[in-house]
């Protein structure tokens, strides 16, 4: 063992020796190799060789796998310098590569249609209407299109009885479980007898409190069925009748509920001037109320008192052709609240009815007055002197309607739309007196026999329009067209 340990040393004071010779160390600048040896013997005098063995071998493994650590700098030990001498000097363990995150992958076409963030935003470009048809694609498509009401909003469900009748109960149940999850609060049905609507409130009991809008249109149900469609609906709010005819006045006195804040009657041919009593006396929160009756006399609206003074902000007549001035008498004193007024199709009226709209409705927002045949220029004066606040204008078929009372209606700077259809004395300098209007976006020209592509040109001065229609204008030629395209980008031009 000892000699062994001597002889292992005697190598080592070699290898030393010759190391820093070679390297230039002491011995090469002309000093003798037995000083260095010296120096080495004497840093290693109080270790035995054994232990400089093993220790030098097992930092020469470490070296040579590459475990050697890294650490503070420190001036190198014997083990480290005989190291060194035989293996040349420590370099840093190289270090493991970090491992990079892995780049996502791009989905495919099969899978972008069928991810959650893309659906979010690609429904965005479609309507309710449209997104109907989107929920028949795929399963994927029509849970999320039915996980939010969102998608919905203002869509109505509509039942035609006369194929509902051939369906079964479980399908039925379905599409009612799915009015609900999507939030579609409207219904219509359509072509209901009592049987249907007693069928419809066994199927769907959820709409009872769930239906905030129903219209029944071209039904034969009898007052017996309006009522008991109206005692089911508890949150029922708006009420539309169209074409039932089997509906009398005496079913609405018994039917129509307070909480009914919109009101639609259109061609009921039993509806007459006691079905607007009934409405007057019903219903103290009706805000909105449109009605459609050819039998309908202006002692129907003397019916409406102060009761409605506060809420009704919205009276729509169509088609009343037995009104005159003096139910346009009982209006302005019931009603003098009115925002939106509609007397189109009420032939009898003439420029001293409008005079007494204009001179006590100051907070007119919306005047319809179309094919009101009676209607002349000195009615729009009266309009453009007292009406301050009035925004929207229809004067269609009004046939004795000049360029004189375009003129007048031109200063209104409130106005934003103005519908001028089929206006058979309009002409060209009428529509420079238009090109003034600045606060105009919508405009309606179409029909007009008399215009031509010099005047209508004119129209570019409008730089403020959203929508301008010209069909069925002789004078809108397609250069006209184009050139309007071109001055109105922003415009969208019905042609």
């Amino acid at each position: 063992m000892v000699n062994n340990g001597i002889a292992s040393e005697v190598h080592l004071y070699s290898a030393v020796a010759g190391c820093e010779q070679g390297a230039g160390g002491a011995g090469s600048a002309g000093g003798r190799p037995g000083d260095t040896i010296r120096r080495v013997r004497v840093k290693m005098s109080s270790v035995s060789a054994q232990g400089v063995v093993e220790r030098a071998s097992a930092e020469l493994s470490r070296r040579i796998t590459g475990l050697g650590l890294r650490g503070r700098r420190r001036s190198p030990g014997v083990v480290e310098r005989v190291a060194s001498a035989l293996c040349g000097p420590a370099h840093a363990a190289p270090r493991a590569p970090r491992r990079r995150r892995p780049e996502p992958r791009p989905l495919v076409w099969a899978q972008f249609v069928l991810d959650d963030r893309f659906l979010d935003k690609f429904f965005l470009y479609f309507n309710a209407g449209e997104r109907r048809a989107l929920a028949q694609v795929c399963t994927k498509w029509r849970d999320l299109l039915y996980s939010s009401p969102r998608w919905w909003s203002g869509l109505i469900a509509v039942l035609d009885c006369r194929e509902l009748r051939a369906a079964t109960g479980c399908c039925m149940q379905r599409f009612y479980n799915s009015i609900v999850r999507r939030g579609i609060r409207g219904v219509v049905l359509v072509s209901a007898t009592d049987d249907d609507v007693n069928e419809f409130i066994r199927q769907f009991p959820l709409s009872a409190h769930h239906i905030h809008a129903i219209s029944l249109k071209g039904c034969t149900i009898t007052d017996r069925g309006l009522e008991a469609i109206l005692d089911h609906l508890q949150v029922l709010f708006e009420l539309e009748l169209t074409g039932c005819n089997e509906i009398t006045e005496a079913g609405l006195w018994a039917c129509l509920t307070p909480r009914i804040v919109s009101l639609t009657l259109t061609d009921c041919i039993n509806i007459a001037d006691e079905a607007v009593g009934a409405v007057a006396q019903l219903l103290p929160s009706l805000y909105e109320f449109s009605l459609q009756a050819y039998h309908v006399t202006d002692a129907a609206l003397g019916y409406f008192s102060p009761k409605q003074s506060a809420s009704l902000s919205v009276l729509r007549l169509h088609s009343c052709w037995e009104l005159t001035n003096h139910g346009i008498v009982n209006i302005v004193h019931s009603l003098p609240n009115l925002t939106v007024l509609s007397l189109s199709g009420c032939s009898k009226v003439t420029d001293e009815g409008v005079e007494l709209l204009a001179e006590n409705l100051p907070r007119l927002r919306s005047l319809d007055l179309s094919w009101c045949p009676r209607v002349t220029d000195n009615a729009l004066e009266y309009i453009a002197c007292d009406l301050n606040q009035l925004e929207e204008l229809t004067l269609d078929r009004c046939v004795h309607i000049t360029d004189i009372g375009v003129g007048y209606i031109s200063t209104m700077q409130s106005l934003v739309a103005l519908f001028l259809r089929w206006c058979s004395q309009l002409r060209d300098f009428g529509v420079q007196h238009l090109c003034g209007m600045r606060s105009l976006q919508l405009l309606s020209l179409a029909g007009c026999p008399l215009l031509t592509s010099g005047g209508l040109s004119s129209l570019i001065q409008l730089r403020q329009l959203r929508e301008l229609e010209l069909t069925n204008c002789p004078g809108a030629s397609p250069e006209l067209f184009d050139y309007l395209h071109e001055h109105l980008p922003r415009c969208l031009i019905i042609e």
